[in-house]
């Protein structure tokens, strides 16, 4: 533990020694850049695509595709749990962020653009390529996300990390326009153009990061080492471990967050499938849709961003799960409600137009929960372990994606999609009750106390 006299506090630094505006758009570009991923491969076009015609049509069961769906995501999540905290820790060691920032922007891209020769009935191929291109993309989550608590003091971190998530936001809106208009639909009949979603993902992703790898700078210093950094990697993470007793708080979130993202990565991977094969939508519904969740994951990011600076990140983080929950239950109970409006006022409403009042809570919480957890986790790190504990806030992101992905994906394959959304309402729950053991301010008081051991861990 660090003396009294050695104790120092970020938010104290000089402003000299923070991002310029253009460094911090060119951080949040990669935000920008990588919602074309996201939206098109995971949540939207390629997932249903996949579950409908590059599995469902030759095998004959959605509940099959499904879960070879949720299983391809979850391996790949489990991949980023067993390489995110090393490759963390080696970061930090050599002041290579943007270095494996760069690799994985690479990975991605290639691996997504290759998902063109995904046709009907190459199941293998699009399983193994669903997997790498979405392992390279969540590591390059973490490794952009370590660079926020170098951006700004403390006071800012909400602002910058929401701003980050609103252009993102932004960026899925563009690039899910150009698809609809373009590309069309993911049904067999249009197969021939919309194949083009994984080239048109990984382009769109390729330029619209330049910005970040020109603008956005590497503020580390390399230690001089004398062993492999596999070996220090493996020493700093023990030391880590060992010390999360000092970062309780940290700690604590972090399981908290492990509960939150299984349910966020099950709405991320499932909402338009489950669009589709529960709720029935059609084309025009899904589109609005597209645009629904965008803006008002925007707005969600940018408000609450805001409010968490004013507020407290817990605060924030907590109101974002009240919101989930009510989300939640609004999406299971969305064919039972417009049943009963329908006997009671004598309408003849189509459960997809409740859907897509229900998609703008959806977009709020989606947008606001994932900006005010990666701000808090900037809050509870210390400058000199960012990236290593970015590292654990991928591994606990990744480690719920496994956790919540694959038990929907055994539950539906069970009982179905419908009841199954239930889960996502006990896991936001549950992330509640952990949370309300995390003092915000003795976790930031933690992180400004911790100084580096003479051998740099």
């Amino acid at each position: 533990m660090p003396s009294e006299s050695s104790r120092r506090d970020p938010a104290q630094a000089p402003p000299s020694a923070y991002a310029s505006r253009r460094e911090i758009l060119g951080w949040a570009m990669f935000d920008f850049a990588n919602q074309a991923y996201t939206l098109l491969i995971i949540t939207v076009v390629f997932g249903e695509l996949f579950t409908t015609v590059i599995v469902g049509e030759h095998h004959g069961s959605y509940r099959l595709a499904n879960f070879l769906w949720s299983l391809a995501l979850a391996i790949s999540y489990l991949m980023v749990v067993v390489t995110a905290p090393l490759c963390g820790a080696v970061m930090d060691g050599r002041a290579a962020k943007k270095r494996f920032l760069w690799w994985s922007y690479l990975a991605t891209v290639a691996s997504t653009a290759m998902l063109y020769f995904v046709a009907p009935g190459y199941v293998a191929l699009g399983f193994v390529l669903i997997i790498v291109s979405n392992y390279a993309y969540s590591m390059g989550e973490s490794f952009i996300a370590a660079f926020l608590p170098e951006l700004g003091p403390p006071s800012a971190l909400g602002r910058i990390s929401g701003f980050g998530w609103a252009l993102g936001y932004i960026g899925g809106l563009f690039a899910a326009g150009f698809t609809l208009v373009v590309l069309g639909e993911a049904t067999a009949d249009n197969f021939s153009r919309i194949r083009f979603v994984g080239p048109f993902a990984a382009g769109f992703f390729l330029l619209a990061a330049l910005p970040t790898f020109a603008w956005l700078k590497e503020r580390g210093t390399p230690r001089a080492v004398n062993e492999p950094y596999r070996r220090i990697a493996r020493r700093r993470l023990m030391v880590t471990l060992r010390d999360l007793r000092h970062f309780q708080d940290l700690s604590r979130f972090l399981v908290s967050l492990l509960f939150s993202m299984a349910g966020v990565y099950i709405v991320i991977a499932f909402a338009f499938i489950y669009g589709g094969q529960v709720i029935g939508w059609d084309a025009g519904v899904r589109n609005i849709m597209f645009i629904i969740v965008q803006l008002t994951a925007a707005a969600g990011a940018l408000g609450f961003g805001a409010l968490q600076d004013r507020l407290g990140a817990k605060f924030t983080y907590q109101m974002t799960l009240v919101l989930w929950v009510a989300s939640i239950v609004a999406i299971w109970a969305t064919p039972t409600l417009t049943a009963w409006v329908n006997a009671q006022l004598g309408w003849h409403w189509q459960a997809q137009y409740l859907f897509l009042v229900v998609g703008c809570l959806a977009g709020l919480s989606l947008g606001s929960s994932q900006s005010a957890s990666r701000a808090l986790v900037g809050l509870f790190s210390p400058a000199g372990k960012a990236a290593e504990f970015f590292g654990f806030w991928g591994l606990a992101n990744k480690l719920a994606g496994v956790f919540g992905i694959v038990l929907l994906g055994l539950l539906q394959a069970l009982i179905g999609l419908a009841a199954s959304i239930l889960l996502c309402a006990g896991l936001f729950m549950a992330a509640m009750l952990i949370c309300a053991r995390v003092n915000e301010t003795r976790g930031r008081a933690a992180a400004c106390r911790w100084q580096p051991a003479a051998d740099g861990t």
